[in-house]
């Protein structure tokens, strides 16, 4: 930790810097806001326009689920929701600022992750590309990777990932 000290005309302003983690919780951070970005991007397109989210996902001019099976309106809001659940959580762990919470939204991403992997490298459909398929792989093991991140990045014990805001300390005034 490193601790600097300015003096104001009030009294002293300390500032105090984890020096030793930074670049670990400055990365979790990053990884998390990641997560939550993408997470609400799948989520809400999804949840609000299910069928679009079903006929063009992931954009691009490539279709993977499509190529998976029927449309199923229910299934496809369930997606989107529990997309959003599991940006809710990250967005939660970004919010309360704890490597614990970090950890907590790492883990759910990896329940998510794992076997979504497992199911996509195990079932090609039969009308997608070797391409597709092989960027489908890329970017279901990408989730495991952040989820991944965010369990062993941070540092154990359970400490804020951003630096103390700093505070002053006034000294009385001398009467005349």
């Amino acid at each position: 930790m490193r601790i600097s000290v300015e003096g104001t005309q009030e009294g002293l302003r300390v500032r105090m810097r984890f020096e030793q983690y930074r670049r670990r919780l400055l990365i979790t951070r990053i990884v998390l806001a990641v997560l939550a970005v993408q997470g609400a991007i799948v989520g809400l397109w999804a949840t609000i326009a299910p069928h679009s989210w079903y006929t063009s996902f992931p954009g691009f001019g490539m279709h993977w689920i499509a190529a998976d099976g029927p449309y199923n309106h229910h299934l496809a809001g369930d997606v989107g929701a529990f997309f959003l659940a599991l940006t809710a959580v990250t967005i939660a762990a970004l919010v309360l600022n704890s490597t614990a919470a970090a950890r907590i939204a790492g883990i759910g991403w990896l329940v998510f992750s794992l076997p979504h992997f497992v199911y996509h490298a195990f079932h090609q459909p039969m009308d997608m590309s070797g391409v597709s398929f092989a960027f489908s792989l890329v970017a279901a093991a990408l989730l495991i990777a952040l989820g991944l991140a965010c369990v062993v990045l941070p540092p154990r014990g359970d400490i804020p990932m951003s630096d103390p805001a700093p505070f002053n300390v006034k000294f009385p005034r001398r009467r005349r």
